[in-house]
């Protein structure tokens, strides 16, 4: 995003409240690979079924290298009932895609690393698996894909009404230029948490926080950075964290995260949404709110004010593995961009695999995702957020995505 490319989540999805928790992109971004060879040794197995597995590449398997019949003869198990959502069971050839070459993706040297990562933190559902699922780590794709057929049942994700079709858009890390110390064009602060900021809740609005001596007192000592751009930050504050190219006071230059550590307490209001009912505007995307601070420099400060949320960081070092993946999410893992979404945790658990289709405008979508994040924005059944990655591509995306979704979750199947 050259900065300036997305007040992001909030704005681009009708201006829906803001994501603060927390690669490639569908075409290829980040990726974390592990060594996995075409062939190897295959851990002992339950066999479900009689459906075979047979592909001559462990990423580009054909849909006739892939009977799915064996698996798919078995009887289904009852829906299950979540608190926002009801899953119900389908057969594997039922899932768009699944049948095609998208389906070797699942177990790829890329995407094997999350299911592997995905056990640092496991959901107690998938625990008992994760001893056999890191024994795959050198096995082929063909032993792969049987034990992930073996060992999950696919459900359909719905909202208690039996609604089968959501939302998805995305959120990134922005990748920003900083100072350590103000001057030079960089006068826009970014705070750690102030102290007491529990004991008064709400903190300070946005507003008052820029204009109140009181304020301005108790974040004093608190900055970490400053930025050259008020509207940067009003980017990072919305995607909840982010990187900064930061220069230190002797010149050298370094690279860091920003960590989501708190906020004032104040509801999240979107400036997309305000310049649409303020008929200022009739586009509410990036581009087009972009547009209108151009043409209105002098209420650009009105702007940032009609959102009163206030969110405030901690400095973490990038080296390292951390340096190739996103922030921690919600689930207490690096994110992976095209591979970590956000959810509701009440419609998906934290560590679930699950089969995401969104064929739109901006992204035809058939692939393997992790439950990794949440965000106040996002809310309902079928409702994900797609974590990007990190910089102005992936800022792009996220800016400009939001269309239909529908999700499969992968459940592990109950002991037999």
């Amino acid at each position: 995003m050259t900065l300036l490319f997305r007040l992001i989540g909030a704005i681009v999805e009708s201006l829906a409240p803001m994501r603060l928790a927390l690669v490639g992109l569908s075409g290829g971004v980040l990726a974390v690979w592990l060594v996995a060879c075409s062939s190897g040794p295959t851990p002992h197995l339950t066999d479900a079924g009689q459906g075979a597995v047979t592909s001559q590449s462990n990423t580009t398997g054909t849909s006739e290298g892939l009977d799915l019949s064996g698996w798919d003869a078995q009887p289904l198990p009852p829906p299950r009932q979540q608190a926002n959502s009801r899953w119900v069971a389908v057969r594997w050839q039922e899932l768009p895609g699944f049948s095609g070459p998208a389906v070797w993706q699942m177990t790829d040297a890329e995407v094997w690393s999350v299911w592997l990562r995905n056990c640092e933190h496991p959901s107690a559902a998938m625990k008992p698996l994760c001893p056999e699922l890191k024994g795959l780590t050198a096995a082929s794709a063909q032993a792969r894909m049987r034990w992930v057929l073996a060992h999950f049942q696919p459900y359909r994700v719905e909202s208690l009404a039996g609604q089968s079709q959501g939302l998805l858009t995305a959120y990134y890390e922005p990748v920003l230029q900083a100072r350590r110390q103000a001057g030079g064009g960089f006068s826009v602060p970014l705070y750690q948490p102030p102290a007491g900021l529990n004991a008064r809740n709400p903190w300070f609005t946005r507003q008052q926080i820029d204009t109140l001596a009181e304020a301005r007192t108790a974040l004093r000592g608190r900055e970490i950075a400053y930025l050259s751009d008020p509207v940067a930050a009003m980017v990072l504050h919305i995607q909840g964290s982010g990187q900064l190219q930061l220069t230190e006071p002797d010149g050298s230059s370094h690279r860091v995260r920003l960590a989501f550590a708190g906020t004032n307490g104040q509801a999240y209001q979107s400036i997309g949404r305000w310049l649409l009912d303020q008929g200022l505007t009739q586009d509410a995307s990036w581009p087009g709110i972009r547009q209108w601070l151009l043409q209105n420099p002098q209420r650009s400060q009105e702007l940032m004010w009609k959102n009163p949320r206030y969110v405030f960081f901690k400095e973490q070092k990038l080296t390292g593995q951390a340096s190739d993946l996103g922030p921690v999410g919600a689930q207490g893992l690096a994110l992976t961009a095209g591979r970590s979404i956000a959810v509701d945790p009440r419609s998906i658990p934290y560590g679930t695999p699950a089969w995401l289709v969104s064929l739109g405008p901006t992204a035809q979508l058939q692939k393997m995702v992790f439950a990794q994040d949440t965000g106040s924005a996002i809310q309902g059944a079928v409702r994900a957020d797609y974590f990007a990655g990190s910089g102005d591509a992936a800022g792009e995306l996220a800016g400009r995505l939001k269309q239909t979704l529908s999700l499969w979750v992968l459940w592990p199947r109950e002991t037999r």
